[in-house]
């Protein structure tokens, strides 16, 4: 059993490599936004409120293109559907802990959260403080990069220092070792199919990662269940 130092210490560990490709992630984000013409704190505000890297890069572009509110906000509740399946699928993980601070662990579910998340639970068991503690690694790497890339403006061009490939990589690199359960394996394979099928019907399309976001994880709480029945 481990003490609440090792547990902290651990988390940490396991979340800053990923957190350095968040933070590439935020850099990218808070550049596109000052080139949207966002104000540095209307892109931290963001940021701050929101903590979902797919969602605020969909929003600045579909703003750039001039696209109306409402479509934005139907977008942003579409694309984080997603996390409603994560919460269901940590719910036993972060169970343990006080309601107040399920309520705050709740923010911070995320892909890259989930993941590592995932990935103690089936090792260890319930264990919230490692889930704060990597969700809240994510958190801070996310909001300065977000200021960081905003501030900076455009004197950073994110494809040339490859900045938006920096977090893809590294999630990948990340998600292999986790496939090792039948509901992981089959939310991959049905991500990558649509992905891939959606990109050649509607290339380019903001509606392929919104399609997608929803859809795998569906497969992979279905899987869940029927194994878990069955």
């Amino acid at each position: 059993m481990l003490t609440n130092q090792q547990t902290v210490r651990t988390a940490l560990l396991e979340a800053l490599p990923l957190a350095l490709a968040i933070a590439a992630y935020g850099l990218s984000y808070g550049v596109l936004a000052t080139q949207a013409h966002w104000s540095l704190w209307s892109t931290i505000l963001m940021s701050l409120l929101v903590f979902s890297g797919s969602v605020q890069l969909v929003i600045v572009a579909m703003f750039i293109s001039g696209a109306a509110l409402p479509s934005m906000l139907i977008t942003a509740v579409l694309l984080n559907l997603r996390n409603l399946l994560y919460g269901a699928a940590l719910a036993d993980n972060l169970a343990p802990a006080s309601r107040k601070y399920r309520w705050l662990l709740a923010f911070g579910v995320s892909d890259e959260s989930f993941v590592l998340g995932n990935i103690r639970y089936q090792k260890y068991g319930a264990d919230p403080l490692y889930f704060g503690v990597v969700a809240g690694t994510f958190y801070s790497a996310w909001v300065v990069a977000s200021y960081i890339g905003a501030y900076l403006g455009d004197l950073i061009d994110p494809v040339r220092w490859g900045l938006d490939l920096a977090f893809p990589i590294t999630f990948v690199a990340l998600l292999i070792p986790a496939l090792t359960h039948k509901p992981i394996i089959a939310t991959a394979i049905t991500a990558l199919g649509m992905a891939s099928l959606l990109h050649h019907m509607m290339p380019n399309s903001e509606f392929n990662l919104i399609l997608t976001g929803i859809i795998a994880p569906l497969v992979g709480l279905y899987i869940a269940r029927r194994s878990h029945h069955g």
